[in-house]
């Protein structure tokens, strides 16, 4: 009896030693099966003279999860489908904003025929429906076509192959391979991502990919994202713009990635503490892809779920932001009371109380941000968009002093704050814990603070503004 608890503490540490080891010793076992095998197949097959010695397949895996072309194939494939998801959404989207606001002129013909009061008139139509308009003309497109593109790949078998590549990263993040998969997920929806986290088995490490999704850019960013990159990244040169702003682009996306990574390690040395578990990874053959199934589940299970969500989340937030703006105490919007009060704070951060206004507001859906900024600026009392960008340059530096230092904090603050409406409900919904749903967002806030406060301080003391 009185060995008891020294045979209770060896047990312990035998444990605990058995759970340092289990990874790499998992490794070495699925090393030596697969050696084996390949011993046994090299006995036993034969290849006839002038026969194919490996299937196509082998070689795209030569290429693909290659130490040298893996990782930049990888970059090169998301690159391609995002340009696609950005070009081609352009027009769609003008196209489906044009209609859904010729919609919104009817309604105010409506309402004007049946003598309806001014303020029902702004809220229902202004308010609640211009900006259910403005989240359905910019998130359909682009996850009309990034889901189905996302979903070629996944029923192709290529996205194990990412998994494969990034699985070394993450390991010593503390994070799992197949992390990767639901942060390029993100790129298309965050919501969408964080459902995609049903794929990692261990609860803590899906926990870890659910708080770090939202450091990828979304379709509601991308906007905003890219219309400050076209404006003053791009606009900065005289020669190759476009290339410049997208360069402009793809550091930004390599900022969230790191963002991700160390986010994901600070989480395992606190709150999320852990060995990562063991992740062996048998890649599968390379499938004929079912064009009738990527519809059913990229258009129906994912597109319209997910605008479903952020629908029912935005529809709120265009009657509350009519309010804010069309509600006076003396001579100014309740807008204006806020954003002047947060004035000192975000010139701190390289921005305006009318920035932070519009990034509070637009926490139930990332697209009205702009409409919001530059309802802010206009002094209109109701969303709306600008006819060209020229217009918006002018209205942003010309009368309210912006810089490229406002502007780049813009990206970092949009890159890196709290995530939509809609993200933190699909987040409650996937783990039923307030808990984690509030952290989600205070997480990437205190960072989006951090970072913008230090890179306008830095830039400050520097003198190149």
């Amino acid at each position: 009896m009185t060995h008891a608890p020294y045979q209770d503490r060896f047990t312990v540490l035998r444990e605990v030693a058995k759970r340092q080891k289990s990874r790499g010793m998992v490794d070495r076992i699925v090393q030596r099966l697969y050696g084996r095998a390949e011993e046994i197949s090299e006995h036993t097959v034969s290849v006839q003279p002038g026969g194919i010695a490996w299937r196509w397949d082998d070689w795209a895996d030569r290429i693909v999860t290659s130490r040298v072309w893996g990782v930049a194939s990888m970059i090169a494939i998301l690159g391609a489908i995002l340009w696609v998801t950005i070009a081609g959404a352009n027009v769609p989207s003008a196209l489906l904003a044009d209609g859904l606001f010729w919609i919104e002129a009817q309604l105010t013909v409506l309402f004007e025929s049946l003598g309806s009061p001014a303020w029902l008139h702004g809220f229902l139509v202004l308010g609640v429906y211009r900006g259910l308009a403005w989240v359905i003309a910019v998130m359909l497109p682009p996850m009309a076509i990034f889901f189905p593109l996302f979903t070629f790949l996944e029923d192709l078998g290529y996205l194990p192959r990412v998994a494969f590549n990034l699985d070394r990263l993450f390991q010593r993040a503390g994070g799992h391979g197949k992390q990767a998969l639901t942060m390029a997920m993100g790129f298309g929806c965050n919501a969408a991502g964080i459902v995609a986290t049903r794929i990692i088995e261990s609860p803590r490490e899906r926990m870890l990919a659910i708080l770090t999704n939202n450091f990828m850019p979304c379709n509601g960013r991308w906007p905003t994202l890219i219309t400050m990159a076209t404006l003053f990244i791009g606009g900065a040169v005289i020669v190759g713009q476009t290339t410049v702003a997208a360069a402009a682009l793809v550091a930004l996306v390599l900022i969230g990635v790191f963002m991700t990574l160390g986010v994901s390690w600070a989480l395992t040395k606190t709150m999320l503490r852990g060995l990562p578990s063991a992740f062996t990874l048998e890649l599968p053959p390379y499938r004929r892809p079912q064009l009738g199934r990527i519809f059913v589940r990229a258009f129906i299970d994912r597109t319209l779920k997910v605008l479903w969500r952020a629908i029912i989340v935005a529809a709120p937030a265009g009657g509350i932001t009519w309010i804010l703006g069309n509600v006076f105490v003396g001579d100014k919007a309740l807008l204006y009371h806020a954003s002047g009060a947060l004035d000192g704070f975000g010139h701190a951060l390289g921005l305006d109380g009318i920035i932070l206004m519009a990034f509070i507001l637009g926490l139930p859906a990332n697209e009205i941000v702009m409409p919001i900024m530059i309802m802010g600026y206009l002094g209109s009392g109701a969303m709306l968009e600008l006819d060209s960008l020229s217009q918006l340059k002018t209205l942003l530096v010309d009368q309210n002093g912006w810089t490229w230092l406002t502007a780049v904090c813009v990206m970092l603050f949009s890159l890196l704050h709290y995530p939509c409406g809609t993200t933190i409900y699909t987040i409650y919904k996937e783990t039923l814990s307030v808990k984690w749903s509030t952290l989600s967002a205070i997480i990437p806030l205190v960072i989006a603070i951090a970072v913008c406060f230090a890179v306008a301080q830095l830039v400050r003391a520097l003198g190149l503004v």
